[in-house]
């Protein structure tokens, strides 16, 4: 039985479901302390290139306000961040909507993660191979730094997992990222602190 194609997927489903059942008196009382608290809106939404680069809507809790300076501009995240956003974060409960879009088939729980749009035409011929499976919401590249890793790195990662994906490689990543959820590891409550954004970053190594 092909592992990727096939095993892989219905694994992902039942993974997903079980956990969302099992965390459905927390994700309750997350999703209606942060309606109270952003206005609201618990959840942030946000277009990301999926397996061949299909674009899809990620969910995620909403730990950022929508507070604007006098032009009407979105505020730097750092200053739109809450407190409650930062310990959602900080547990990384924020990530755990995502099960959702793994029970979509938009991502499956282990894979390379799901980046942002405006970094497609900035990727090399290699790192493309990222979009062949679909994003996960944990991956190689997390359990080995996350966003304490240079851009290079992560994405070498990400293409030695594809490369490499099997059920005892998914295994030992879901044990690492357990162990680095609990321990709080390699979690950057803020991340424009640490990592430079790919197209900003590339763009200047270009002029």
């Amino acid at each position: 039985m092909n592992y990727k194609n096939t095993l892989k997927p219905v694994l992902d489903f039942i993974l997903a479901f079980t956990i969302l059942t099992l965390l459905a008196p927390i994700l309750i009382a997350t999703t209606i302390l942060l309606y109270f608290l952003n206005d609201g809106k618990p959840f942030f939404y946000q277009r990301r290139p999926g397996k061949n680069e299909k674009i899809f809507n990620i969910i995620k809790f909403k730990t950022m306000n929508d507070k604007t300076d006098a032009h009407g501009k979105l505020l730097p995240d750092t200053e739109r961040l809450t407190k409650i956003g930062q310990l959602v974060r900080k547990t990384s409960i924020d990530e755990v909507p995502q099960l959702l879009n793994v029970l979509k088939g938009d991502m499956s729980i282990v894979g390379p993660r799901p980046l942002l749009v405006q970094y497609l035409p900035y990727y090399t011929p290699i790192e493309k191979k990222r979009h062949t499976m679909r994003p996960g919401i944990t991956g190689l590249a997390q359990v080995n730094g996350r966003n304490f890793i240079d851009w290079d790195t992560k994405l070498k990662y990400d293409v030695e997992y594809v490369e490499n994906a099997s059920l005892k490689l998914d295994l030992n990543i879901l044990l690492k990222t357990i162990y680095k959820v609990v321990a709080s590891k390699d979690v950057s409550v803020d991340t424009t602190k640490v990592e430079t954004y790919l197209d900003v970053l590339r763009s200047n190594k270009k002029s």
